[in-house]
């Protein structure tokens, strides 16, 4: 079911199966974005008639302007039924990830230099946000929470939300948990048309300036076409761990952490990284007991099999040089010398150190984002955390002693560029440039 390999050098080249899951990408299919494209373009055009007609046509439901927002007297309600044992956890996680975030907040600076000149930034929170929430047979209220409380922590005041129009029949718990985090501007539309909705904005849905939440591959597609006319998180790929571990690991250990993410899909990976043959054998041995009780065994015996590896290497340096190279969403560290082991790493959007932090509580518990970069883009992504809900914006003071002293300075790089008028208006400000400028007039 899943293959183990040994590099005998290290380098991935040797082993045509991990050569395969290093070239994995995100990309999206040519045909569904040009049939996004269409639907992006219609919505744009026609505003909520086109989503009246697209909730019609995709989701088999009727629908008029008037009706498109859910009451909050509706959520309220539906948010009643939920267990309450859930709803205090529901409540407990947000404390955390409110707690987390907090610390990323940022502040305005200024600093001052030579003849009183005053150089800053000003940093505030984006006034709209969207929140797309993905329908289907399961709910996902974490994803909710970790896409909608950095954004309020940053102080955006306004969260829209739109998510298919089934959603709440089948899944209350959504209803819970925007209940909880106090969203209560929900409309009930889905798919491209949702997300081209919020970026261009209609008579009944407000345009945003960013738009997060994950989505099947159509929403993937709006998402990257709306790009630039309004900003958005990612377009996220499969998941993935990639667990490092010598002989001090446990083999169930470290065979459930890696089950967690196969489960996600038939195109996630899992991977285990060893400088031990023996905990090889042992993880697969528990992968294949393990897989045997659980609900999606299906879904994990092919994700295995098309992008699972356990990978033999001969130390745990050469063992965080690989991983490195794959900059996955999720590494474990369960080594001895996890603490120095781990600070070794440089790309990976987040990392579990130790035998008793599986993926799990970061997805849902301890505090941290689980919305990650994946696909390799570890390399030049980070989490999603308050900081993509700010703008900055550089503040200059400039005074007419450091203008006199700095203009020609101005001058000499403007008209290296063949931007005479940039030269000028600083120029013109300087006390031997008045009289030549009046001339010029």
């Amino acid at each position: 079911m899943i293959e183990i390999i040994t590099l005998e050098t290290g380098n991935p080249a040797e082993s045509p199966k991990l050569k395969r899951i290093l070239g994995r990408t995100g990309g999206l299919d040519a045909e569904v974005l040009v049939r996004t494209d269409a639907v992006v373009r219609d919505v744009r055009a026609r505003g909520d008639a086109a989503i009246l007609e697209y909730t019609a046509r995709f989701d088999g439901v009727t629908l008029t302007p008037a009706t498109l927002r859910v009451e909050r007297e509706q959520i309220e309600a539906l948010a009643a039924q939920v267990d309450s044992e859930l709803i205090a956890a529901m409540r407990e996680a947000i404390a955390n990830i409110r707690h987390y975030h907090a610390h990323q907040r940022a502040g305005d600076w200024e600093i001052e230099r030579r003849n009183g000149v005053r150089l800053g930034q000003r940093v505030r929170p984006l006034g709209i946000v969207g929140l797309y929430v993905p329908g289907g047979s399961a709910a996902y209220p974490s994803t909710v929470m970790m896409n909608a409380i950095p954004a309020q922590v940053a102080g955006v005041e306004r969260i829209v939300v739109v998510t298919p129009p089934a959603q709440f029949a089948r899944n209350p718990v959504i209803a819970a948990v925007l209940n909880e985090l106090g969203l209560f501007e929900v409309y009930t539309i889905g798919g491209a048309q949702a997300v081209a909705a919020l970026a261009y904005g209609t008579a009944t849905l407000p345009r945003v300036d960013k738009i997060v939440g994950p989505g099947n591959q159509y929403v993937a597609a709006a998402k990257k076409i709306v790009y630039g006319v309004v900003d958005i998180d990612s377009i996220a790929g499969p998941s993935e761990i990639v667990v490092i571990a010598d002989d001090s690991a446990r083999p169930d250990y470290v065979a459930a952490d890696m089950l967690s993410q196969a489960e996600h899909s038939e195109d996630a990976a899992a991977i285990l990284v060893t400088t031990s043959g023996d905990l090889a054998e042992a993880v697969r041995a528990e992968i294949i007991k393990q897989t045997g009780h659980l609900s999606r065994r299906a879904i994990i015996e092919k994700s295995l099999r098309d992008y699972g590896a356990i990978i033999v290497v001969g130390s745990t340096e050469a063992a965080t040089a690989l991983v490195d190279r794959l900059a996955p969403e999720h590494v474990e560290v369960m080594t001895e010398n996890a603490e120095i082991d781990a600070a070794r790493l440089r790309h990976a959007g987040a990392i579990f150190i130790g035998p008793y932090s599986p993926e799990p509580v970061g997805d849902y518990f301890a505090g941290t984002n689980h919305v990650l970069p994946t696909g390799g883009t570890a390399r030049f992504s980070s989490a999603l955390g308050v900081y993509d809900f700010l703008k900055r914006t550089s503040i200059i003071r400039y005074t007419e002693a450091e203008l006199a002293q700095t203009a020609g300075a101005i001058d000499r790089l403007a008209r290296a560029e063949g931007f005479d008028a940039h030269a000028r208006a600083a120029t013109i400000r300087t006390e031997g440039n008045r009289e030549i400028t009046e001339q010029t007039k």
